[in-house]
């Protein structure tokens, strides 16, 4: 590093040995050749929209870095030079969770390349993860969710597409659906007599079904009922005001609009509707496994997080209400 605590950039020359390094050096591909191969792969393995978009992102970033004294080749990339890109990065104070995903897009070019034979090792994989801290999510009260969406549903803003306004809060908060899930959901996906979702953009592409409710039910079918804007989007559930199909960044909008107008929140995100569901879910006694199989975690320990909230509840109320504690 520099007097100045920037970081002092350098290119690594793989220490290979004769004939050995010249066999892998014949076959190298330039750094940015490498990105649009991986990205190429990722499409051709059906990996999600949301995927493709933060790696493309990431590893945007991470060429622009290398690419200041030219596009290098892949071959010259070794841990020191990635632990100065990870400085880099730490210069910039990035939040852990922003460092931990760059890294694990790097890891998974050099898995990739590692395995088409264009290097020799995957140098990520000697690159410590940053430690993330252990928060636990921020979940509403039910009686506030609910009241959140009996005041939604009175149309008290006189929104023009209240209708489906309603169907969005009720397919967040009774479904528990990632917002990436509720945007991708197409007509055909829904089973409107046995009150089921075909799931169909979690992650990794996996599908899972999922019951909807009575109140889900009749928001889908009232939403259902009015006439759709000739051109529109055949395929798709919900639509923006031009027939389109909504977008996640809409549906953040429209979420943090009503919390702040109906209840003077403006903290509000879909993600925290997922939270709630899961949350009040245990609350009620509901099994964990069955949460997990809701959620669609392919890991058990990441439902359990929502033990550990209802813990930190309980002790709480206990602190609260208890004349000894």
């Amino acid at each position: 590093r520099r007097a100045s605590g920037s970081v002092t950039r350098r290119r690594v020359t793989p220490k290979f040995a004769g004939a050995h390094w010249q066999r892998w050096r014949n076959i190298s591909v330039l750094l940015s050749e490498a990105i649009s191969r991986f990205a190429e792969d990722l499409r051709r393995a059906n990996a999600s929209p949301h995927t493709l978009k933060n790696y493309g992102s990431d590893l945007a970033q991470f060429r622009e870095y290398f690419e200041r004294a030219g596009d290098p080749e892949v071959t010259e990339f070794d841990a020191l030079a990635l632990r100065e890109w990870l400085g880099h990065l730490y210069q910039q104070k990035l939040a852990p969770a922003s460092l931990r995903r760059k890294l694990a897009s790097v890891r998974a070019l050099f898995a990739f390349l590692h395995k088409q034979g264009l290097v020799r090792k995957n140098p990520a994989k000697l690159i410590r993860t940053p430690k993330a801290p252990q928060r636990l999510p921020r979940v509403p009260e039910e009686s506030q969710t609910v009241g959140l969406i009996e005041a939604v549903a009175t149309d008290r803003l006189e929104r023009p597409m209240a209708k489906r306004d309603l169907l969005v809060f009720e397919l967040l908060y009774g479904c528990g659906l990632r917002v990436s899930e509720l945007v991708g959901l197409n007509l055909t996906d829904i089973d409107r007599q046995e009150r089921w979702i075909r799931v169909r953009h979690g992650k990794g592409r996996k599908e899972r079904q999922v019951p909807f409710g009575e109140k889900a039910s009749q928001a889908l079918e009232a939403y259902l009922s009015e006439p759709r804007k000739e051109g529109c989007d055949g395929e798709a559930l919900l639509h923006n005001t031009h027939g389109q199909r909504l977008g996640d960044r809409s549906v953040r909008h429209l979420l943090k609009m009503y919390s702040i107008a109906l209840s003077g929140d403006p903290t509000l995100h879909p993600h925290a509707l997922r939270h709630a569901f899961a949350t009040h879910l245990l609350r009620s006694g509901a099994d964990l496994r069955a949460i997990q199989e809701l959620l669609g975690h392919a890991q058990l320990s990441t439902t359990q997080k929502y033990t550990q909230v209802s813990l930190a509840d309980l002790m709480t109320v206990y602190d609260k209400a208890h004349r000894k504690a």
